[in-house]
């Protein structure tokens, strides 16, 4: 099953499309809706989709625009439109198919399965990712030094717990109970830690595997760590973390 979010500025398309949907597309979870560039960004952020189903020509601006507006687009992309002169430029976003109004259930449904095997397959990357991961937990003797205005400390990976985001600094945490701010980002340390069994699971955190207690489902999932200290999950990563907890239970 993967979420999909419908972003066109016609109220009946988008009752076609989700009609569609539910009668061809089984595999498919119509997530949200919106009616335009502005209302698509929402529903983008609150939702978290793997696929969108886009028009180009709205209210507020085009398909193009949404999409411009993201330095990282992490969703696939089918585009609906009543007009066939922006086909390169669509293809030019990588989108997987599109497709002309009015739409034809055959083409949506081969659509929609091209999509299917491209999430597919970006999520299987990612989980062989996380797996080799997960196997250099064992490889945690190596040393780090963290550097703050006062101090310079020499810590083993192991010692590590978890190393939380605040603004342009990271404040590290260790096993015994030390709290180490350092002028780097977070995302200098996910590039120094990932393979070394760390993992992102949140925009604010990235935690030593090697110290998840247990994952918590309420309040939208969290994760307790070996100190207690209670790390959010993203929500475009809980099935991750079920998959890999499950792997570290074999």
């Amino acid at each position: 099953m993967f979420k999909v979010v419908i972003i066109d500025d016609e109220d009946h398309i988008r009752d076609s499309l989700l009609k569609l949907l539910v009668r061809h597309c089984p595999q498919v979870i119509v997530a949200g809706e919106a009616n335009g560039v502005e209302s698509g960004k929402k529903a983008i952020e609150e939702f978290h989709p793997d696929l969108i189903l886009l028009d180009i020509q709205m209210n507020d601006g085009t398909g193009f625009d949404l999409l411009q507006s993201y330095s990282q687009v992490d969703f696939k992309v089918i585009f609906i439109t009543a007009y066939d002169q922006y086909a390169l430029q669509a293809f030019r976003f990588s989108a997987v198919d599109y497709i002309l109004k009015p739409v034809n259930p055959d083409h949506l449904v081969a659509a929609i399965n091209r999509a299917a095997l491209l999430i597919r397959e970006h999520f299987n990357i990612q989980m062989d990712a996380l797996y080799e991961n997960l196997r250099s937990v064992a490889r945690q003797d190596k040393k780090i030094i963290l550097k703050t205005t006062e101090q310079i400390h020499l810590l083993d990976l192991k010692s590590i717990v978890a190393c939380e985001s605040d603004s342009c600094y990271t404040t590290v945490h260790t096993i015994d109970g030390q709290h180490i701010m350092v002028a780097k980002t977070l995302k200098e340390y996910e590039e120094m830690l990932t393979g070394c069994g760390f993992y992102r699971v949140h925009k604010s955190f990235l935690i030593n595997l090697a110290h998840i207690k247990r994952f918590d489902k309420q309040d939208g999932g969290f994760i307790v760590l070996t100190n207690e200290l209670k790390i959010p999950v993203a929500s475009r990563k809980r099935e991750e973390m079920m998959e890999l907890l499950e792997r570290m239970a074999e």
